[in-house]
């Protein structure tokens, strides 16, 4: 049966001519070419890899995105804490210095009211730059009262100390 089909087509064909027969070929795909090989494994690894990408590259993107986002909340909490302590670190410092104030104008008072005997031998004790402050603090006559009374090492080198901090810029002396 199938060679009485082609029998008839095989002479149509004849009457028609070489461009007939192109005319067919161009609206019959694959009636004179070759079929193309299938696709091998790797070809559909290519494809499919190719459609997928914008995709996966999409994901990476946004996966990308909120790590930031979390990394960017993190910074935004830290700072915030920062603020906080910041503030809390200033009112903490306001009192130190008011408490230090008041602490030091009663220190020089208290040592106003002592004899200067007494005071030099208490000044004797503590380090050299509180003394040379509350030194500093007290009336020329009660400061020179105490340091006469104090031994002339130590009351040379609190001398020294109150120096160098009325004139800081001096060059020391090389000797």
């Amino acid at each position: 049966m199938s060679l009485s089909l082609h029998l008839p087509l095989d002479r149509a064909f004849r009457n028609l001519g070489p461009a007939a027969v192109l005319a067919f070929a161009t609206l019959v795909p694959g009636a004179l070419a070759q079929q193309a090989p299938p696709p091998t494994m790797e070809d559909e690894i290519r494809a499919f890899c190719g459609n997928i990408a914008d995709a996966a590259r999409d994901q990476r993107y946004l996966m990308q995105k909120r790590e930031l986002e979390a990394l960017q909340a993190g910074v935004d909490e830290r700072i915030k804490q920062l603020d906080e302590r910041s503030v809390q670190y200033r009112d903490w410092l306001k009192k130190r210095e008011e408490f230090m104030r008041v602490a030091e104008s009663q220190l020089v008072d208290i040592y106003k009211n002592m004899n200067a005997d007494a005071a030099a031998q208490q000044l004797e004790i503590v380090r050299p730059e509180i003394a040379a402050a509350i030194i500093m603090k007290l009336s020329p006559r009660m400061a020179s009262a105490i340091l006469n009374e104090m031994d002339s090492k130590k009351a040379a080198g609190l001398t020294g100390i109150i120096a160098s901090a009325a004139a800081p810029d001096q060059p020391k002396d090389p000797s």
